[in-house]
């Protein structure tokens, strides 16, 4: 059974290349980006892998084609073009 939510209009500011890799894989799942979001927020407050195996692969591709080579270690230690050290 469905469960009734209200959603909520936000602006977050997110890493550009970061951003094309979730839309372009939002896109390829027929998803909008907020229910992506929603789903791998719900899958890691859970500890669940969100995405199979043929997903990963097609994430893979989309951060080559956007040049996206960050990752898990990089999360928190992120600066922003001109920003004070």
């Amino acid at each position: 059974m469905a469960k009734t939510i209200e959603r909520v209009q936000t602006g977050v500011r997110v890493e550009k290349r970061l951003l094309k890799v979730l839309k372009g894989l939002a896109e390829h799942l027929d998803l909008t980006l907020g229910d992506l979001l929603e789903g791998l927020a719900l899958h890691a407050f859970e500890n669940k892998p969100p995405f199979s195996k043929e997903t990963l692969r097609k994430i893979e591709q989309l951060k080559s084609v956007y040049d996206l080579d960050l990752k898990a270690a990089d999360s928190h230690k992120l600066r922003e073009t001109g920003a004070k050290p």
